[in-house]
């Protein structure tokens, strides 16, 4: 395991870090972020993984998009969503991992 670097955590990332597991802290926003996590898709795809309401996706992916935790590529008149990088990616996989180990 990667160990952390021990230099001091300062107010400002502090309050990232805490963001960041409040973005985490709502299912569906989970299951938008599972239902990306290793493909790129559009609203529509991801509502029906997700089993929410498109207007809900939108507003979550807005959210996401926010953090730095979702990226959109647009593809003519459609939107395709991904997880913004590799350390969205390997947190997520992280946290979804722990929770199976159970």
């Amino acid at each position: 395991m990667k160990k952390i670097e021990r230099q001091a955590l300062g107010e400002h990332e502090a309050a990232q870090l805490a963001e960041l597991f409040r973005a985490l802290g709502d299912a569906s926003r989970v299951r938008v972020l599972f239902a990306i996590a290793d493909q790129e898709l559009n609203v529509s795809a991801i509502a029906g993984i997700a089993g929410v309401s498109e207007s809900a996706i939108s507003h979550h992916l807005r959210s996401l998009r926010q953090m730095r935790l979702v990226r959109a590529r647009k593809n003519g008149r459609e939107v395709f969503y991904a997880l913004d990088d590799e350390h969205v990616a390997e947190l997520f996989r992280s946290g979804l991992e722990h929770v199976r180990h159970r």
